[in-house]
């Protein structure tokens, strides 16, 4: 957490509702990410390819 100096202290700059959002965006990128372990696993690591390639094209 990056603050603002006041003489020798630090002033916080991320408040406590900034601290719980992230954490519910990591809770509900992790329900996405176990949830579709199924389906990655069935369909393989060549639609993984095929899905990435538009946006490797782009770099």
């Amino acid at each position: 957490m990056e603050g603002q100096q006041h003489g020798d202290r630090l002033k916080r700059g991320l408040k406590n509702r900034h601290i719980q959002l992230i954490a519910l965006g990591g809770a509900i990128g992790t329900g996405l990410f176990l949830g579709s372990a199924s389906v990655i696993q069935s369909a393989g690591p060549v639609s993984f390819l095929v899905t990435l390639s538009p946006v490797l094209s782009l770099s």
